[in-house]
């Protein structure tokens, strides 16, 4: 196994496979598989041109935020320059189908991008290439994720509301079968407790109001109303043994069905007209994360250097759970490495490219004060 050097070039390489004299990107990456360390490889040059270097079905998973179009001029030019939206739209969808060729076929790519408006309009980009996307490379989107950026940037604007949030798509090539460990992302799960010697669920069921509602219903038969008394105590014995953390019970003529009332396209409201009542079962490990991220941008995290607002905590979750521990990470437009730091930090080996050499050489130091 090769070793880690104290030369910080060993972590950047151009286009040509200059990090090291002689030595091709393939090389490159042949060392970055057979390192023992998770130092991250960048490579400077453009997105596209080096992802068409890289092996096909090399990397587990993809987080990126590709330049806004218009906003900022980045050094040494690239994406987000064009003279047009649709030009711009196009570049991106280039190099995302290299980006479906480089992704394992279990893979996830995660897109952080932001919308701009033109001529007072919103331009609605991020769909726009969401939909390209799906449409015409294959894409299957799975989660749309809103990042509630807390804090917003100045807006002096008096015909329009404040702009606090961006898209962040998970998609995937394949819509079963793609790696996603839900555990590696739950919170802490709330404790049950007793009260006057009363199983008591961690937000406050103890089955008392339930029970009620059953010997008082007029829409369940006896024989219903006795199994309903009968799964209940079986679900509250289950709270008591740690099997299940919290429930609902919803029973006919009380509660509605949690998604439709049509029978034909609930399965939940055909076992109410059935069986009169079901349980929702919350899991003992905790709940999953929704899909509204409130999390401060990285312009108001004490960064210097680098104007995009793409934050470390955007990354993580992503990161937990849709690479193994053994992946690798890839963001074509890494910047300052803020995915490839994450990547880092989480054991996850990872390649970062992008057109600027100034960047690059702030994303190295950066990563490097982690070993």
């Amino acid at each position: 196994m090769p070793q880690h050097t104290n030369n910080h070039e060993s972590l950047l390489a151009d286009t040509y496979g200059n990090a090291l004299p002689g030595k091709s990107i393939r090389h490159q990456i042949n060392l970055l598989l057979e390192q023992q360390t998770f130092s991250p490889l960048f490579i400077q040059g453009d997105a596209k041109d080096v992802l068409q270097s890289l092996p096909t079905g090399l990397v587990d998973f993809c987080m990126t935020s590709p330049p806004y179009w218009g906003k900022r001029e980045y050094e040494n030019g690239g994406v987000g320059l064009e003279n047009t939206i649709e030009e711009y739209i196009d570049n991106l969808l280039s190099t995302f189908s290299e980006v479906w060729r480089v992704l394992k076929p279990t893979g996830s790519f995660w897109l952080n991008i932001g919308d701009t408006y033109l001529n007072k309009r919103l331009s609605g980009i991020p769909w726009r290439v969401a939909l390209r996307m799906m449409d015409e490379q294959g894409w299957t989107l799975r989660d749309h994720v809103i990042w509630h950026k807390v804090k917003g940037g100045p807006d002096n604007t008096t015909d329009r509301l404040r702009n606090v949030h961006e898209q962040v798509f998970h998609f995937v090539k394949q819509p079963t079968g793609y790696y996603f460990n839900a555990d590696a992302i739950r919170s802490n799960p709330k404790k049950t407790k007793v009260v006057n010697g009363a199983i008591v669920s961690a937000s406050g069921v103890s089955g008392v109001r339930y029970k009620r509602q059953i010997e008082l219903s007029t829409y369940l038969t006896e024989n219903e109303k006795q199994a309903a008394m009968y799964d209940l105590e079986q679900m509250l014995n289950r709270v008591r043994s740690s099997e299940v953390a919290d429930f609902r019970m919803i029973i006919r003529g009380q509660q509605r069905a949690t998604h439709s009332d049509s029978e034909r396209v609930s399965g939940r409201a055909k076992e109410l007209r059935d069986k009169g009542y079901y349980f929702l079962m919350y899991d003992p490990k905790g709940s999953k994360p929704g899909d509204v991220w409130d999390i401060l941008p990285e312009d108001t995290q004490k960064r210097n250097g680098h104007f995009a607002p793409y934050p470390e905590d955007l990354c993580r979750i992503p990161i937990l759970a849709t690479c193994p521990p053994a992946g690798i990470v890839l963001d074509p437009f890494c910047g300052t490495g803020t995915t490839n730091f994450v990547a880092q930090t989480l054991a996850r080996k990872s390649i970062g490219i992008d057109i600027s050499d100034e960047y690059l050489a702030i994303a190295t130091e950066r990563c490097w004060r982690l070993l």
